[in-house]
C-alpha cells in the first residue's frame, strides 16, 4: 500500500514540473524577434533622418553676421528739375515736370513757349491747294510736337513726384532684408519680401516703358518734321524746274522775236 502511494506522488511531481516550465517561461519565436529588429532599425533610420533634417534647418536658419556693413550701399537721390526764372516764364514749366499734374504742365508749357497763332482766313483763301496743304501740314507738326512735349513732361513729372515714396519703400525692403530679426526671416517673410521686390521691379520697368514711349512719340514727331522738310524741298525743286522750262521758253521766244524784228538804222 505504501508503495502505491509513493508512485502516485512521483507521478504527480513529474506532471507538475513540465506544467511550470510550460506556463511560467517565455517562449522564443524567431519570426517575432526578426520583425522587432527590423522595426528597431527603421526607427533608428527615422531618428537619423530627423536629426539630419534638424541640423540642416538650423544651418539654413543662420543669418549672415553684420549684413548692413557687408551689403548696404548708397545710391543717388532723385533730383527735381530747376531753372532760372528771370522773366517769370519758367516757373510753371519746372512745377509741371516735378509734379506731373497735367493742368500745371499745360500752363507751364504754354507760358514758356512761343504761342502758335492761326493763319488769317483771308490769307488762307488766297493760297493754292498745294500751298494750303503744306501750310496745314506744317501747322499740324507744331501741334503734334506740343502734344508730345506735354505728354513727356507729365510722364517725367509723375515719376519724379512718386520717387520719394518709392525710395521709402525700397529703403524699408532693404532694411527688412538686412535685418537679423527672426520674425523677418521666416520662410513666409522672405517670400513676401521677394514678391514685393518683384512688384517694385515691375513698377520700375513700367515707368521706364512710359519714358521710352514718350521719347518714341517725340522722335516720331521729329521724323514727321524731317520728312515734311524733305517733301517741301522736293516740291520746291519740281516747281522750280517746271517754272524754269516755261521761263526758258518765254525768254527764248522773246529773243527770237527780238532778233527777227531787229533792223539796222
Amino acid at each position: 500500500m505504501k508503495r502505491k502511494i509513493h508512485i502516485v506522488v512521483l507521478l504527480t511531481g513529474l506532471c507538475v514540473g513540465p506544467a511550470s516550465a510550460q506556463f511560467g517561461l517565455t517562449v522564443y519565436d524567431p519570426t517575432n524577434y526578426a520583425n522587432a529588429l527590423l522595426r528597431y532599425f527603421e526607427l533608428q533610420q527615422q531618428l537619423l533622418q530627423l536629426t539630419n533634417s534638424l541640423a540642416l534647418a538650423l544651418q539654413m536658419a543662420k543669418n549672415i553676421q553684420n549684413m548692413p556693413a557687408r551689403y548696404q550701399a548708397l545710391f543717388s537721390i532723385w533730383r527735381n528739375g530747376v531753372a532760372q526764372d528771370t522773366y517769370g516764364n519758367t516757373g510753371g514749366w519746372v512745377n509741371g515736370i516735378n509734379s506731373g499734374q497735367v493742368p500745371v504742365v499745360n500752363a507751364g508749357y504754354q507760358q514758356a513757349t512761343t504761342q502758335l497763332v492761326p493763319y488769317n482766313a483771308k490769307v488762307l483763301a488766297t493760297m493754292t491747294p498745294d500751298e494750303l496743304a503744306r501750310v496745314e501740314s506744317q501747322y499740324a507738326s507744331v501741334e503734334l510736337s506740343d502734344g508730345a512735349n506735354v505728354t513727356a513732361m507729365a510722364t517725367l513729372g509723375a515719376i519724379r513726384n512718386n520717387a520719394a515714396n518709392i525710395e521709402t519703400q525700397i529703403g524699408n525692403l532693404e532694411q527688412d532684408s538686412l535685418s537679423e530679426d527672426p520674425d523677418l526671416n521666416t520662410e513666409v517673410s522672405v517670400l513676401n519680401k521677394i514678391n514685393n521686390a518683384d512688384v517694385l521691379n515691375l513698377r520700375s520697368v513700367q515707368d521706364t516703358n512710359k519714358l521710352l514711349a514718350s521719347l518714341l512719340e517725340l522722335q516720331t514727331v521729329a521724323a514727321k518734321q524731317q520728312r515734311e522738310a524733305g517733301a517741301n524741298a522736293i516740291y520746291a525743286d519740281i516747281a522750280r524746274r517746271a517754272n524754269l522750262a516755261g521761263n526758258l521758253a518765254q525768254v527764248t521766244g522773246t529773243i527770237t522775236d527780238s532778233l527777227q524784228n531787229f533792223r539796222m538804222p
